[in-house]
């Protein structure tokens, strides 16, 4: 070998480097060879190894990460729709969401719709309210539009009940409700109760995209999530995404070298009461591992039978199981098990995670599941006795940020105190539970990986309401790490990548600032500058556009991702001269932080509010009002509702 061909082909230096290895050390430069760092150290010593072929990036002494790993996001379904969906992720006001959803509607060619498919939450607008059906009607009179809220429920304005044939008589799917006005006509509004079937089930009578432009979909989602400096996804399979038919885009991606991050991907059931069938046939036509580093299966889940379904919608009470869960999933688990298959699997409430972990306490007994990286996934309720049970099995927790997006939902019905651990991510870390951490996008919660980490951090949902005392929240390094360390083991990849040393694979994000020492509240607007794949750039902005991938038009030319980009709407905001002029962490009324209980008018109770109906509190700021949330919750008082 000659000196030249050992030389690095990438040294990136005059950067600080989050090495994230067990020392959590910090270096200046890093060198990459075939894929892997091969050297990190000090820029003498890294810029020492340059050959005639080294192509060398001054970092300008910015932050570096290793490449960010979420261990739950679907975002092979996401993909596929990402240039369908209208985003409201991260959009400041109602106002401004209307607005785009007004352009937008008048772009969009029939039969489409206009989608707005969750990722979004009442509180983090001004307005601090849902969408009026009236307002949807009114900014869409023609064009069908189906508003997704979480999982509890979703808005059709007229249009849209045309489109779907919804009408006075459409009897109630199980598990749902039509609301209807007092002639029995369908007002717009279905309600998940107590399960998502309804609201997924109208979204599937929607246009899809032609397959020509469902991998342009594709790669423009995993580009927008490189921006975000993700690198790995943990995907977790989805309802209506079917093994192999919905997998035939990203994989024949993956043949044409165009994936730009690695996705270890989960086999989700499909059909209720025929799970075990699903896992059989799956079995024979695949194994877990099978693929590369950058697509590979990595098992089962997180639907493994539809009897364990304990979907959190906290306006909801917590759903009861049925009695045949237990032989449901035993045959399931005890069936992967035996062919050594790692699984996963969806699990909000400590209730329910009690009679999974008696499934796999017996399973465990006639085949071990230690060594398998099984795990579960949310535990936002998990006491302490079944962590221990977890730990004891061999299995780790996926935690995600869900509760930003539902904390004062879940405050309201079971009291503030109930919040201070929910989940408990720090007792789980103490515990030696392996953790990961990821967000459930994209439909409840949004996708931007540094929300999640905010939430980590500061322990405030994304309308800024405090949820976590100290002793629940992490430092920023252990956030971090969860993030990459962390997430690594879900898909059995610890060593392999999530740290910055010489021999793991070249992943890494630098940043537009220092997440270790930016002001709390500005942990939320980072991105990424320059994010590296495997040593190959498959993003960059700015002072570094030169060493940008070529661009990626959107397809079709009407497509909201065309016009607004992704989480924050980037291209809609840039439009605007009031908020293009304003730079990053400015102090004006629209962009300063607010303290929490604070009394100006977005932090109080609007009308409209689906929160404000159920407590409907008299004037008081929407964080005091929590805060003094009673044992039990303002539910306890005897109100069941699902108000609007």
């Amino acid at each position: 070998m000659t000196a030249s061909s050992a030389a690095p082909e990438l040294i990136l230096h005059n950067g600080r480097i989050a090495t994230q290895d067990e020392r959590r050390s910090f270096a200046e430069a890093a060198a990459i060879r075939d894929g892997r760092f091969l050297a990190v150290s000090a820029d003498r010593d890294v810029l020492a190894l340059r050959g005639p072929g080294t192509r060398v990036i001054d970092l300008g002494g910015r932050t570096v990460i290793p490449g960010l790993n979420d261990s739950h996001l679907h975002v092979i379904r996401g993909g596929l729709n990402y240039n369908l969906e209208l985003r409201w992720d991260g959009v400041p006001s109602l106002a401004d969401g209307l607005r785009m959803l007004r352009e937008q509607a008048a772009r969009t060619p029939a039969p489409q719709w206009v989608r707005v498919v969750g990722g979004w939450s009442e509180f983090q607008f001004a307005e601090k309210r849902l969408p009026t059906l009236d307002e949807l009607n009114e900014a869409a009179p023609d064009t069908p539009v189906f508003v997704l809220h979480l999982y509890c429920q979703a808005m059709l304005n007229r249009a849209a009940l045309r489109a779907v044939g919804y009408d006075k008589d459409t009897p109630n799917p199980p598990g749902g409700e039509i609301r209807r006005d007092k002639h029995g006509n369908p007002t717009g509004l279905l309600i998940a109760r107590p399960n998502a079937t309804i609201l997924y089930a109208t979204l599937a009578k929607g246009p899809k995209l032609p397959l020509e432009y469902q991998y342009n979909s594709t790669r423009q989602f995993m580009r927008e999530l490189n921006r975000l400096g993700l690198t790995s996804v943990i995907d977790a399979g989805g309802g209506y995404q079917n093994y192999p038919e919905d997998y035939q885009v990203i994989d024949e991606l993956h043949q044409r070298g165009e994936l730009t991050l690695r996705i270890a991907y989960n086999l989700f059931t499909q059909k209720p009461q025929q799970e075990k069938d699903d896992f059989a046939r799956w079995i024979k036509m695949a194994k877990p591992g099978q693929g590369d580093d950058v697509f590979r299966l990595n098992g089962a889940g997180e639907m493994l039978v539809f009897s364990a379904a304990d979907f959190e919608d906290f306006l909801e009470p917590r759903p009861d199981l049925p009695a045949r869960l237990e032989t449901d999933l035993e045959a399931v688990v005890s069936l992967l098990a035996a062919n050594r298959w790692p699984f996963r699997l969806h699990a909000t409430y400590d209730e329910s995670i009690t009679r999974f972990l008696d499934v796999f306490e017996k399973v465990n007994q006639a085949h071990p599941l230690d060594g398998l990286h099984w795990f579960l996934d949310h535990a936002e309720t998990i006491s302490d006795r079944n962590i221990e049970r977890v730990r004891a099995l061999g299995g780790g927790i996926a935690v995600q940020h869900r509760m930003a997006f539902q904390g004062e939902y879940f405050a309201a019905r079971y009291g503030h105190a109930a919040t201070a651990a929910t989940p408990p991510v720090a007792r789980m870390l103490r515990t030696g539970v392996p953790v990961g951490a990821g967000t459930d996008a994209t439909r409840v919660a949004n996708y931007n990986p540094w929300d999640s980490l905010y939430w980590l951090v500061s322990g405030r949902t994304v309308g800024g309401f405090e949820l976590y005392p100290e002793e629940n929240r992490l430092s920023r390094m252990e956030a971090l790490r969860l993030y990459t360390v962390g997430s690594a083991w879900f898909s059995t990849e610890t060593g392999k990548k999530g740290s910055i040393v010489p021999g793991q694979l070249a992943d890494l994000a630098v940043l537009t600032e220092d997440y270790f020492t930016v002001p709390e509240e500005r942990i939320k607007r980072i991105q990424s500058v320059l994010t590296v794949l495997g040593g190959k750039v498959v993003h960059a902005a700015g002072d570094f556009d030169d060493y940008a991938p070529p661009p990626l038009p959107v397809t079709p030319d009407w497509s909201p991702a065309s016009y607004f980009g992704g989480y924050g709407a980037p291209k809609f905001y840039a439009q605007a001269s009031n908020f293009s002029a304003h730079p990053s962490g400015c102090l004006c009324p629209a962009h300063r932080p607010h303290s929490v209980g604070c009394q100006c008018p977005a932090h109080g109770f609007n009308a409209t509010s689906v929160l404000a109906r159920l407590l409907n509190p008299a004037k008081a700021p929407a964080d005091a009002v929590l805060r003094a949330a009673p044992a039990g919750g303002f539910f306890g008082l005897g109100c069941d509702c699902f108000a609007f």
